[in-house]
């Protein structure tokens, strides 16, 4: 057996706490009562109280709420083979890491608002294959293609400037690996979007490019930051903020580099975007290209359907409130002796 939602299993702590619940206010009743009649009366207040059946009433009250919570968990068990054909896109992202992006000429800085554009892009796609690929002076597949959002969310998340241990921005090495990454030759759309400021320090893009059309590789590029240019914030183990500067001791200024993106996206049939206050640019690549590419057919294969069985414990939970409704809590009154059969 195993369980659909099982996330919801901290709601079972809800049973111990009704426990609780019930020992509290028979306490805190016993004491009212105590308090405000005299206890010679008590029998006669609470004679015909039969502890007994109340005690039942509980008990089949606990028990339906325990039925209720594990039927909120989805126990399953018995499953099918079922053949699962998807269909959708190849689209790996290439995020720029260097320690440019920590600039702030976009709020919270470069990296932090690229990673919340492409969660929502994410939460748009609809059986479409998503990788990642983390670069600045080399790259790295960071996720490979997958269906698994969630985890392509926690491998985003652990994307910082400290990813890749080469310093500098080397734009061709992204396109290299993605190229890599996709699998076999023979795709009908092998999308790349470029996340970065556009400042490549390594060079060799005109070949990487070359070959990426060469490949059949689109390249979408969104460029990000402002061409007046941004100091880089950094801070220490102690939490003290200054600001980077090159071997020589003077303050680096990053700036948007756009001439590379917009040839890049040019000459493999894609799109360049600039990211603006208002709009970041994955959206629009989205809506405008990527959601009207015709969608192939991934490789069918055979999946595990297990079967709901939340009905049973919620039945047996429906069962049980009935019952409890049927139990009083009372005793029954004697049978009264009719006087005149009296002799």
């Amino acid at each position: 057996m195993k369980f659909g939602a099982l996330n919801l299993a901290g709601l079972l702590w809800l049973f111990p706490l009704m426990v609780l619940f019930y020992v509290w206010t028979d306490r805190g009743r016993d004491a009212v009562i105590k308090n405000f009649v005299h206890e010679g009366l008590l029998p006669e207040i609470s004679g015909t109280l039969d502890m007994r059946k109340r005690k039942l009433k509980r008990f089949l009250q606990l028990c339906a709420i325990l039925c209720i919570l594990t039927g909120l968990m989805r126990p399953q068990w018995g499953f099918s083979w079922q053949e699962v054909k998807r269909r959708g896109l190849d689209i790996i992202i290439a995020l720029d890491t260097s320690n440019s992006m920590l600039a702030e000429d976009v709020l919270p800085n470069r990296l932090d608002r690229s990673k919340l554009a492409i969660k929502d892009l994410v939460k748009k796609l609809q059986g479409d294959r998503i990788g990642l690929v983390a670069f600045s002076g080399t790259a790295f597949l960071q996720c490979p293609l997958t269906v698994d959002y969630n985890g392509f969310m926690l491998a985003l998340d652990d994307i910082t400037v400290n990813t890749i241990p080469v310093g500098g921005t080397s734009i061709s090495n992204a396109i290299y690996t993605a190229s890599k990454s996709f699998e076999g030759g023979k795709k009908k759309h092998k999308i790349l979007i470029i996340i970065t400021d556009g400042e490549d320090l390594e060079g060799g893009v005109d070949a990487a490019i070359a070959r990426a059309r060469a490949e059949g590789l689109t390249i979408y590029c969104v460029g990000i930051g402002t061409s007046e240019g941004e100091l880089i914030p950094i801070r220490d183990e102690q939490g003290r903020m200054s600001f980077l500067k090159d071997q020589d001791g003077n303050v680096v200024k990053t700036h948007l580099d756009e001439s590379i993106l917009q040839k890049a996206a040019l000459e493999t049939g894609g799109i360049y975007v600039k990211t603006t206050g208002a709009r970041f640019g994955l959206d629009v690549i989205y809506d405008t290209k990527l959601s009207k590419l015709e969608k192939e057919d991934f490789k069918s294969k055979m999946e595990k359907r297990y079967k709901e069985r939340f009905q049973i414990p919620v039945l047996f939970a429906l069962i049980l409130l009935l019952l409890e409704s049927l139990v009083g809590d009372r005793k029954k009154e004697p049978a009264a002796v009719n006087p005149r059969t009296v002799k």
